[in-house]
């Protein structure tokens, strides 16, 4: 997962029972989040929701109540793709 300030959050179970990760930057280790606890029965809704709700600002990383509210993504494309679609986007 890419991160602000050219970082990326590297997330496994290798060697664990739960679900963790590394911060790395430029390949060196800035941060990480410890075993999330109960994460070895999540489902795969639930392993999404833990890593978009985890704060990646410290160096111990921990798990937010809610995942912060995100800009939505743009529709990719522009005019050529409004007229093969009939222009039914704003």
């Amino acid at each position: 997962m890419t991160l602000t300030g050219g970082r990326e959050a590297e997330w496994d179970t290798d060697g664990t029972a739960g679900l963790e990760a590394q911060v790395m930057k430029d390949g060196m280790l800035v941060g990480f989040v410890p075993t999330i606890e109960g994460s070895e029965d999540f489902t795969e809704a639930e392993v999404i929701d833990a890593i978009a709700r985890t704060d990646y600002d410290q160096p111990v990383a921990r798990q937010r109540a809610t995942a912060p509210e995100l800009p939505p993504l743009t529709r990719e494309g522009g005019l050529f793709r409004r007229f093969l679609d009939g222009f039914r986007y704003r």
